[in-house]
């Protein structure tokens, strides 16, 4: 005879009550009393830390005992060896799980009821303990309980775990922060276990001073030092070679004065950080000779600090790379090692084995730009690039955790290069996987959702957060995903408390929302336009070329004339409003003072999404010709730009449908950085400049031009581009036009891959499109790869369209 159901259930739970097992459920420590034998000077600010956070969260302010309550209801607090101060059974419990190793620590029940035992590896230890017990347990207000499965112990596998936080005017919000503002950001990067603080000079590549700061920047870095003293937390400092001259004892004295007055201001300071370039790019003999002269400055205020310096520059050479490579081998007394960052052209397993295994490596992950990056979106929509521009706000869980478990295995940690709060999630994915490389990105996210947004929100804000990651994924047209990310936020919206609503990272995710739902409907929207405007010119013999270029000029029109989801626009503009006036984020120049491409994404909302800048451009060229048939055969052309004619191909290598003819090389998830792999790259390019704020159909003399041209493959430095042709007509001629477009104005040599030359290096950037004629002998068997290359010392080469017509 079977057991029904109800039957089975009630043996179940007898058994279960016989044999002393219990069902998880959850440890209340609303009335708990913190106890510590440690001192307070180990203790630091890590009690305070404990109560302010579950006060904030709960109301509740728990009480710190003098003596070890014996009933329990007790946060035992202490460092290992002060357990010998602990009765016998709070010893055992800490002592069944594994050891622990520098900063570590463990986090367990114990046999008293409602009690939580933290034993810190140190004083970093109980703060990161404290962190983990702040970030599971559930807090509202009036109630704090964790549940009473946990159990670990664990230790950071990397020592250095850390982010930069520059006060100073180019960064989108941190120039905006309060010394208390900073006080609390550091506080909770540490609950994810960082465990460094990088802070900038007062002078650096950038104005001195900005509308937003509300101390001098000289005041702001000496409390980001003291506050990271508070905490026991090493501090860094970015600082760039800004003098004009390092080798003219006059010029030496006058750096190393400022640096003086610098480094004798900050409470703590544990290492200076030099970029080798971006900016203050010098040669390595000047610039480690200069070092030596700074290191003596800064032990005389800080005995143990050392310098770090990246091998950074735009246009390296070979010289170059060996006269530092020389250098950073001596191992001078005063060098920490070297720093993997940005615009640093040697991969890092490369660079591993170019240095003597005691020179350590430390990471400078860029976690903040979305292009012009070191790590930018793989195959990001045009889309994108032109409206959120280069720092939007930017969770990227999943590629954080690839990124960094692709080369963490080549450096002791990471100090990430921020500028600002848009990077706010990958922060503390970041840290986490410093911690632990194997800590899965959706227990980070419900960490940050539970202490964040509240518990109840757990599992709604990890969805929301990484459906705004998964909106980056593919073509903005075809990604329905997007209006459904957008109704997760608006689920959340409609129900959250007034609290949550004002909170700054929920505004964050919010805002992003509403801006990607509004800017795929404007694509599809105004690629509808678009697609009819063509089609009126496409009668222009019929009813004439003046009149369908009106008509088509009128339906252009209808996308600022008669513009769709007015609501969604707005609300973005208030939730740009309130990040403003909470955290200093500046969304905007005019109205939050933001500085142009530095996170001003909302000045971007309305950006033309189609090819009407360039289409009426050239009906204003088409109409001076005064001629039916000439402005007809314009039309025609100008609706045809991209036909190769019979037998040809036409490729645009920023469509995804081009992109299988481009050879890569490496994947990405072992070359994010495509150091060695082609990339996206993005904007036109213009004469004199190397740098655009915004990806806009403008380029070269500062003519309009087709939306085609904002987006190319690229590749960096000296790293040959491939682009593969296959079932050609093996008895054919060809001839290829090209676009050359892009940032990088290079010199570049054309080849295919039997060694005939189609063009030898010419310089581009000085006109968009040129023709050649590719050799017979290079098609024969129906297949080509023809490759582009620089000279030494270039930036990278770029190819936005090619023509291969068949003559």
């Amino acid at each position: 005879m079977r057991y029904g159901t109800p039957l089975r259930f009630l043996i179940l739970l007898l058994l279960t009550l016989r044999s002393g097992i219990a069902f998880p459920q959850s440890i209340d420590l609303s009335k708990s009393q913190i106890f510590s034998p440690t001192d307070k000077a180990t203790l630091l600010r890590s009690i305070e830390v404990l109560q302010n956070e579950v006060e904030k969260r709960t109301g509740l302010r728990l009480p710190v005992a003098k003596k070890m309550p014996k009933s329990g209801g007790v946060i035992l607090i202490v460092q290992e060896n002060d357990l010998g101060k602990l009765p016998e059974p709070y010893r055992k419990a800490i002592a069944a799980l594994p050891e622990t190793k520098s900063e570590g620590f463990k986090l367990t029940t114990a046999g008293q009821p409602n009690t939580i035992i933290i034993a810190g590896k140190d004083a970093r230890g109980i703060l990161y303990g404290i962190g983990r017990l702040l970030r599971k347990a559930e807090m509202t207000p009036g109630k704090f309980g964790i549940n009473n499965q946990v159990s670990l112990s664990t230790s950071p596998k990397y020592p250095m775990r850390g982010h930069q936080l520059g006060y100073r005017p180019k960064t989108n919000a941190y120039d905006a922060f309060t010394v208390a503002g900073f006080d609390q950001y550091i506080r909770e990067l540490t609950l994810f276990g960082a465990n460094t603080i990088e802070i900038l000079p007062p002078r650096t590549d950038d104005d001195p001073t900005s509308r937003h700061m509300k101390i001098p920047a000289a005041q702001m870095i000496v409390e980001q030092s003291r506050i990271c003293k508070s905490y026991g937390l090493d501090v860094s400092i970015w600082y760039p070679n800004m003098g004009k001259n390092y080798v003219h004892p006059d010029s030496i004295a006058k750096e190393l004065a400022e640096r003086d007055q610098v480094f004798a201001s900050l409470p703590r300071l544990d290492g200076v950080f030099v970029p080798a370039g971006d900016p203050g790019e010098l040669e390595p003999d000047v610039l480690f000779a200069w070092l030596e002269k700074e290191a003596a400055v800064l032990q005389k205020y800080h005995p143990k600090a050392k310098i770090w310096v990246s091998p950074q520059v735009f246009r390296p050479t070979q010289k170059w790379f060996d006269a530092f490579f020389s250098h950073a081998n001596k191992e001078y007394s005063w060098f920490g090692g070297v720093v993997f960052g940005p615009w640093v052209k040697i991969p890092v397993g490369k660079i591993r084995e170019m240095l003597k295994p005691t020179i350590p490596i430390r990471h400078y992950p860029d976690i903040t730009h979305n292009y012009s990056a070191q790590y930018p979106v793989p195959h990001w929509d045009l889309a994108w690039a032109m409206t959120l521009g280069r720092e939007s706000i930017n969770p990227r869980p999943f590629d954080e955790k690839a990124i960094h478990n692709a080369l963490d295995q080549y450096g002791i940690g990471s100090v990430s290069y921020s500028e600002g709060t848009n990077d706010d999630v990958n922060k503390f994915v970041w840290s986490d996987q410093d911690w632990d490389p194997e800590m899965p990105v959706m227990e980070t996210l419900r960490d940050y959702s539970r202490l964040f947004f509240g518990p109840e929100y757990k599992e709604a804000g990890v969805q929301a957060l990484v459906d705004l990651e998964k909106n980056w994924r593919g073509e903005v047209l075809t990604n329905e995903g997007i209006d459904i990310t957008l109704r997760q936020w608006q689920s959340m919206e409609k129900s959250a408390p007034l609290k949550l609503l004002q909170n700054p990272r929920f505004q964050m995710g919010l805002i992003r929302a509403y801006f990607d739902a509004y800017t795929r409907q404007r694509l599809v929207y105004e690629t509808e336009l678009e697609q009819h405007a063509c089609r009126t010119l496409a009668s222009a013999a019929t009813i004439g070329s003046v009149k369908a270029m009106r008509e088509a000029e009128t339906s252009l029109a209808k996308a600022w004339k008669e513009p769709i989801l007015p609501d969604y626009q707005q609300k973005c503009y208030s939730l740009a409003d309130s990040l403003y006036k909470s955290i200093g984020a500046q969304l905007t120049m005019k109205k939050h003072g933001a500085m142009s491409g530095r996170g001003n994404f909302i000045d971007l909302i309305n950006m033309p999404l189609n090819d009407a800048p360039f289409l009426l451009d050239q009906f204003k060229r088409i109409e001076q010709l005064g001629s039916e048939a000439a402005m007809l055969r314009e039309i025609d052309q100008l609706l045809h730009r991209t036909d190769p004619g019979p037998g040809g191909f036409y490729d645009h290598f920023g469509d995804p449908e081009s992109w299988y003819r481009v050879v890569p090389n490496l994947p990405w998830e072992e070359d994010p950085g495509s150091l060695q792999s082609p990339r996206i790259g993005f904007g036109v390019g213009l004469i004199g400049e190397e740098w655009v704020d915004e990806i806009q159909a403008t380029g070269f003399k500062g003519q309009v031009t087709p939306r085609a041209w904002m987006k190319q493959a690229k590749t960096l430095y000296d790293q040959p581009l491939r682009i593969r042709y296959d079932n050609l007509d093996p008895d054919a001629t060809y001839r290829i036009r090209i676009s050359y477009t892009g940032r990088f104005r290079s010199r570049m040599k054309m080849t295919t891959d039997n060694g005939q030359t189609i063009h030898d290096f010419i310089q581009t950037g000085e006109q968009p499109t040129f023709e050649f004629n590719v050799p017979k002998t290079a098609t024969t068997d129906g297949k080509v790869i023809f490759e582009w290359s620089c000279g030494e010392g270039e930036r990278g080469s770029q190819v936005t369209e090619i023509w291969l017509m068949k003559q």
